[in-house]
């Protein structure tokens, strides 16, 4: 047999949490086609691998990308890092489902402008992104602000039955043309008002099509147990998964309360499916919201419609520089983005190491001085955080990247280097692999990517550019 790529002498770190082991590997159109010591067949090319991991490509699962791997297909931030699969519609807010009838409301103006809300179905999406067949493959949630957008003329209450029931007609629909599930952000204004019986009314629809709930909590800050509750009570009421969005105990006063929350997790796990996903920072981003301004810790202001010189200026810079209170100036500043140092490093570390926690980057593509987590999330877990700081093997770091992700998301064929398995791969020296995208620079493709496969297609190499786009619309 001929094969269209032949890995030789690659070490193998499969996904599946299990240990590595030296092989040579062979692809043949999209799949792997055999894995063996030795494989004496032709390829069209070979690639020799040693001192190389060669590992499935890592699946992030929780982007805003929604709209950017349409209109940048070759999309280098995720790419670069060795990333093939990414799910968006993450915190409440998707593209796909949604339709504009004025602006856009906060936050679904982190993913893009007016006129470039054009999906009112899951249908229309995924056509959209088969169109442009970005370098990766796209999987969507349907986000919960983005269905009441649609059904309701005032955000900042709680839906009507009325509205309940289009908001479920909505989602239902969107299952069955393959969404994965039901994302909300009930820390946001504009979903803030929905009552827990709203969302658990949505949640009855996903157990049927095997959904899947995944929230941004209502609160990461001292109200998080009760909002930990809450998302549990959800998922039992909906007889499906809970993933918690990028956990963390924010706010000066939360920090070291990450050893409550994963307890929590650990009493709720034995009779439920729950887990939860971070990303490797002890900064967050988002837009600039008045109820998170605090003199506690540092706020930089990545943007600002009406001031958009002052951006990369800390907001304690800008109040001081005007005179005036760190809110009365976060107010003139609005609309406008910020990154919060609001998290203890300690607090990363142990969920980052939590048995059932994915890896999913939080990128904001859209923001002019992103955080660094858009370029070098995962490059950051394999480099600093299992290399140097030796908080877990390479072989856990990957299966919180790609298999336990792609069995979370039930992504078929996806997440292993397996025989019969889509051939969605990444080679990396292990001794090289970092994060390079810092806070003063964020847009730097990752250190130690050598090579990136998405379904069989070699799509992004050595010379840092994308040479393939062969990306695909997941479906459930």
């Amino acid at each position: 047999m001929k094969f269209d790529y032949l890995f030789r002498n690659v070490t193998v770190i499969d996904g599946s949490g299990g240990p590595e082991y030296r092989a040579d590997v062979a692809i043949k159109d999209d799949t792997i086609a055999e894995i063996a010591p030795a494989i004496g067949g032709q390829a069209l090319h070979e690639i020799d691998g040693t001192g190389r991991v060669l590992a499935p490509g890592f699946i992030d699962v929780h982007t805003h990308d929604d709209i950017n791997v349409i209109r940048i297909p070759e999309y280098l931030p995720k790419i670069s890092q060795g990333i093939t699969t990414v799910i968006v519609g993450n915190c409440g807010i998707s593209a796909a489902t949604a339709t504009m009838k004025g602006s856009v409301p906060d936050p679904m103006n982190l993913l893009g402008d007016v006129d470039q809300f054009i999906y009112p179905t899951v249908a229309d999406y995924a056509h959209a992104v088969e169109q442009a067949r970005p370098a990766i493959n796209v999987g969507t949630l349907v986000g919960h602000t983005a269905l009441r957008n649609n059904h309701m003329d005032d955000l900042f209450r709680t839906a009507t039955e009325e509205e309940i029931s289009g908001m479920r007609r909505q989602l239902r629909l969107a299952l069955e043309q393959g969404a994965l599930g039901l994302s909300t952000g009930l820390a946001y204004a504009s979903a803030f008002q929905s009552s827990t019986e709203e969302v658990m009314a949505l949640a009855e629809e996903l157990a049927a099509q095997k959904g899947i709930y995944t929230t941004h909590l209502r609160s990461e800050f001292e109200p998080i147990l009760d909002a930990l509750d809450e998302a549990f009570r959800i998922g039992r009421h909906g007889r499906v998964p809970v993933v918690v969005s990028h956990h963390k105990c924010a706010g000066a006063k939360n920090w070291g309360r990450t050893v409550e929350t994963l307890k929590l997790f650990d009493k709720v796990r034995e009779q439920q499916d729950v887990s939860c996903d971070c990303y490797p920072y002890s900064a967050s981003s988002s837009t600039l919201d008045v109820k998170q301004i605090t003199d506690e810790f540092d706020i930089i202001i990545t943007w600002s419609e009406p001031h958009p010189e002052i951006a990369g200026q800390s907001l304690k810079q800008i109040a001081e520089g005007w005179s005036m209170s760190l809110v009365e100036a976060g107010k003139l500043l609005m609309p406008a983005g910020a990154i919060y140092y609001n998290m203890d490093e300690q607090d990363v570390r142990r969920v980052l190491s939590y048995p059932v926690t994915m890896v999913g980057s939080d990128g904001l593509p859209n923001d002019p001085m992103p955080h660094p987590r858009l370029w070098g999330a995962f490059p950051r877990v394999l480099g600093h955080y299992s290399r140097d700081e030796k908080l877990f093997p390479l072989t856990v770091a990957v299966h919180k990247m790609t298999g336990m992700s792609a069995a979370r998301f039930q992504l078929p064929k996806r997440g292993l280097v397996k025989c019969g398995y889509y051939a969605d791969l990444v080679m990396f020296d292990p001794e090289t692999v970092r994060d390079v995208a810092s806070f003063s620079d964020p847009q730097q493709p990752a250190a130690g990517i050598e090579a990136v496969m998405v379904n069989g297609v070699m799509s992004y190499g050595q010379n840092k550019q994308v040479t393939g786009r062969a990306g695909r619309f997941l479906r459930r």
